[in-house]
C-alpha cells in the first residue's frame, strides 16, 4: 500500500520538522515582531501557511507518485544504434539489459538498489520522500523543492527581522538568545541548502538531463576530447522544449505539482539527432 511509504524515519522527520518551522515562525517569531492580531501579521500568516500547505500537497505527491517502472513487454529496437545514453555511436542491445532485473530497459532508465526495480528516466532515490524520483515525479520533486525554498527563505527574512527589531536590553535571557540564534542558524542554513539544490536541478532541466546523466556525461565528454571529437548531450533539444518537456507546455501549469498530462510513456525522447 502506497501510504506504508509514510511510516519511514525520515518522511516522518520531514512532516515533525516543518511543523516545527511552521510553529515557531507563525507563533513566535511573527507574532513577537508584527503581532497575528494585525492585519501585516494575518497577511503574513496567511501567505507562509499557503506556502507551507503547498509544500506538504507537494510533499505527498512526491511520495505517493509512481515514479516510473519499465514494462514488462517492453524491448529494445536492435536497429537503434543509440543504445547507451551518453555514448550514441555504440549498438548493441545488451548495453540496455539489466542484470539485476534480467529484463531490457530503454534509454535513461536505471537500476534502483532500494526499490530494486528499474525507474523510467531515474534522477535519483531520495531518502525524504522514501520513494525515486523519476518520470513520473520528476516534475513534482522540483515543485516541491521550489516551494520549499521560498518558504525557508520567507521564515528566515521573518526571524532576522524579528531579532532585528527585538529590544534585547530588556529582554537579556541567555535562553532566548541562544533559541534565537539557533533557529536562525538552522532556516537560513535550510534556505541555502535548498536553494542551491533548486539552481541545481535548474540547470539540469535547463539542459534536459537527470543527475545520473551529469555524471555520465563528464565521462563521455573525456572520452569525446580524448578522441578528438566534440560531446553534446543526446537528450539537449534547446533551452525551452527542455523546460516544456518538464514543466509542461502550459506556464499557467508549471507550479502545479499534478499537472502532468504531457508525459508521455517514458521510453521514447527527443534526441539532438531528431531536431537536426
Amino acid at each position: 500500500m502506497k501510504f506504508k511509504k509514510f511510516l519511514s524515519i525520515p518522511v516522518l522527520s520531514v512532516f515533525l520538522f516543518v511543523g516545527f518551522v511552521y510553529s515557531v515562525t507563525i507563533f513566535i517569531f511573527m507574532e513577537d515582531w508584527l503581532g497575528l492580531q494585525t492585519s501585516a501579521g494575518s497577511l503574513n500568516g496567511l501567505i507562509f501557511t499557503s506556502l507551507a500547505s503547498l509544500c506538504i500537497f507537494s510533499f505527498f505527491v512526491c511520495v505517493l507518485s509512481d515514479p516510473g517502472g519499465v514494462p514488462t513487454t517492453y524491448v529494445p529496437d536492435i536497429e537503434d544504434t543509440e543504445v547507451s545514453d551518453q555514448e550514441p555511436k555504440k549498438t548493441g542491445a545488451s548495453l540496455r539489459r539489466c542484470d539485476k532485473c534480467s529484463a531490457y530497459k530503454p534509454p535513461r532508465a536505471h537500476h534502483c538498489r532500494v526499490c530494486r526495480r528499474c525507474v523510467l528516466r531515474m534522477d535519483h532515490h531520495c531518502l525524504w520522500i522514501n520513494n525515486c524520483v523519476g518520470h513520473g515525479n520528476y516534475k513534482a520533486f522540483v515543485v516541491l523543492v521550489l516551494y520549499a525554498t521560498i518558504a525557508s527563505i520567507y521564515s528566515s527574512v521573518i526571524i532576522v527581522c524579528c531579532s532585528i527589531q527585538k529590544d534585547w536590553d530588556i529582554s537579556k535571557r541567555f535562553p532566548v538568545r541562544i533559541f534565537y540564534i539557533t533557529c536562525s542558524a538552522m532556516i537560513v542554513g535550510l534556505s541555502l541548502t535548498l536553494g542551491t539544490l533548486l539552481c541545481w536541478h535548474m540547470y539540469l532541466i535547463i539542459h534536459n538531463m537527470t543527475t545520473i546523466e551529469y555524471y555520465e556525461g563528464i565521462r563521455a565528454a573525456w572520452l569525446a576530447r580524448k578522441s578528438g571529437q566534440t560531446y553534446r548531450h543526446p537528450f539537449d533539444v534547446g533551452v525551452f522544449k527542455n523546460i516544456t518537456l518538464i514543466l509542461g507546455p502550459s506556464m499557467l501549469k508549471w507550479l502545479c505539482p499534478t499537472a502532468v498530462s504531457h508525459i508521455k510513456d517514458g521510453i521514447n525522447f527527443p534526441t539532438t539527432r531528431d531536431s537536426s
